[in-house]
């Protein structure tokens, strides 16, 4: 229940924002790219993300030199925190320097939309490959649970650096990174390529040359030259590596049709309150049935993926998925009377609803 809440907050922060940036600053707000963000690693980086801490507490136990046992909370919790940003600066350069590990952070510079969802896009793997980076912390001696907590800390930190809506952030552009030395890191364009890979601090950036300021002469042009036209998250995450392997890959068509703005982003909550289920239920339920949610999960974001596409299979998908859970909630016991059967009622009858022609637009050309 304790992760419920958060994940719901960040949720409920990202509506805000696409509230404000909407109805009050009444900019266009692209929500096939914003249910993408929040739909785009979250189940099965759930789980990866579940190995990074596994790995990191075996090596804890097994290896850990425990020199901050006898140091201060304080002082060891300051240590964390400070050793954990130096090692994200360098993950981070390093995802952009290295071709396999671009491959798997390419994922989230592909957004063309800056805002708090950008905060939450990532690959399916990138749990994976920051595995190695935070070791030095569990081999220092680094308690699990300061390492959950002081990571948690940064990356809401880095969450609130993607927000939309803050320009300039007076002193802390000194000392902090900032949603606008995190914008400037996010451009494709000269002079912004390969800068700010600080997470939390900017001390990094300026200490090893890689610190560049937001210029208003020179806007930022977010996303990547060859990005992947596809809102697919499977492809999303595993096209690149292909590519980059030289492994055979499927060529994306234009589609002919393209499901309305509305249908997108009802299905991303949908999908989303899946997440939080699974979050809740992962403590008590049993084994079998986590799995089971967590391949429900994973099934509704790749078919919002296809529906996003205009692709059939996509509803298809996003149809008989959700069937097939409202028929568990009847057979399984830890299943019955669970709220996860008002998600997939309302699931099913969104997916009815997006076979009508009004909910979608033809593409026209």
């Amino acid at each position: 229940m304790t992760l419920v809440l958060p994940s719901a907050l960040l949720l409920l922060l990202v509506a805000i924002e696409a509230f404000v940036l909407r109805v009050v600053q009444r900019k266009d707000v692209p929500w096939n790219q914003v249910v993408f963000n929040l739909n785009s690693g979250h189940t099965v980086l759930w789980l990866f993300r579940g190995l990074e801490i596994a790995v990191f507490h075996a090596v804890y136990t097994r290896f850990g030199l425990g020199l901050v046992n006898d140091w201060h909370p304080i002082v060891q919790f300051g240590v964390a925190m400070l050793f954990w940003d130096f090692c994200f600066y360098w993950l981070h350069r390093l995802h952009h320097a290295w071709g396999i590990l671009w491959a798997v952070h390419v994922v989230h510079h592909e957004g063309e939309h800056f805002s708090l969802s950008l905060g939450i896009r990532n690959s399916w793997y990138s749990s994976i490959t920051s595995i190695p980076f935070f070791l030095v912390l569990a081999l220092i001696g680094v308690p699990t649970e300061v390492f959950i907590a002081v990571g948690g800390i940064h990356y809401f930190i880095q969450f609130y650096n993607h927000n939309a809506l803050v320009k300039k952030s007076g002193f802390l552009e000194h000392v902090m990174i900032t949603p606008s030395h995190h914008r400037a890191h996010h451009g494709r364009n000269e002079p912004y390529v390969n800068c700010n890979f600080g997470g939390t601090l900017v001390l990094w950036d300026k200490m090893f040359g890689t610190f560049q300021k937001e210029l208003d002469e020179i806007p930022v042009e977010f996303g990547t030259y060859d990005h992947i036209q596809t809102d697919n998250v499977f492809w999303a995450s595993n096209l690149p590596i292909l590519t980059w392997l030289g492994l055979p890959h499927p060529e994306f068509r234009p589609a002919l049709k393209t499901l309305k703005g509305f249908w997108i982003w009802t299905a991303g909550l949908l999908s989303f309150a899946i997440l939080l289920f699974y979050i809740h239920a992962e403590a008590f339920w049993p084994s079998f049935d986590r799995n089971v949610l967590l391949a429900y999960g994973a099934a509704a974001a790749i078919a919002i993926g296809g529906m996003t596409d205009g692709r059939m299979w996509g509803r298809i998908t996003w149809s008989v998925i959700h069937l097939m859970v409202l028929g568990l909630c009847f057979e399984r016991e830890a299943w019955q009377g669970s709220s996860v059967g008002y998600v997939a009622a309302a699931a099913f009858l969104h997916a009815l609803l997006t076979w009508r022609k009004q909910s979608w637009n033809v593409v026209s050309g």
